[in-house]
């Protein structure tokens, strides 16, 4: 997996037969932080993984910048949060033209508050052509606070 980290500035199971697209191949990516021992490549490669945190608290940015541009049907994300109750919000976003200028997929937001509700599975039917850059921005606690972005996955196909 090639990554690069960002300057501050700026499990579910798949479904049966699905083809994901091969991240460690195809894309490199930039991350804001991460926590060590939960780097963000756990979170985009299949497998039992403990996912990605941020080592920070506050807005985190993990983008993908495509090899060559690519055509996305289903982008499927867990979120997933056992120790604290807070309110996320997150923008999934694309570019085709470099990351010049970015079109919104989805802005979501979401209260977890563990035990009982742990985990946001979010699964999108896209029609995406020419994808250069795919960009998911987190805000873990809306209100801020000490919370930690994390990210248990990350799929498209």
């Amino acid at each position: 997996m090639r990554k690069r980290i960002l300057s501050s500035a700026l499990s579910a199971v798949p479904p049966l037969g699905e083809n994901w697209l091969d991240l460690e191949r195809a894309a490199v990516v930039e991350v804001t932080s991460e926590e060590e021992g939960f780097p963000v490549e756990s979170a985009l490669v299949s497998g039992e993984s403990p996912g990605w945190r941020a080592a920070a608290p506050g807005s985190q940015t993990i983008r993908l910048i495509f090899d060559q541009p690519q055509t996305l049907r289903h982008i499927s994300l867990v979120f997933e949060e056992r120790q604290t109750t807070r309110t996320q919000e997150f923008v999934l976003r694309w570019s085709s033209d470099g990351a010049r200028s970015f079109r919104d997929i989805v802005r979501q937001q979401w209260n977890f508050s563990p035990p009982e509700a742990p985990r946001e599975i979010e699964e999108y039917q896209v029609q995406l052509s020419d994808v250069t850059t795919l960009e998911l921005v987190v805000m873990p606690q809306i209100a801020g606070g000490a919370a930690r972005a994390s990210l248990r996955s990350l799929r498209m196909s």
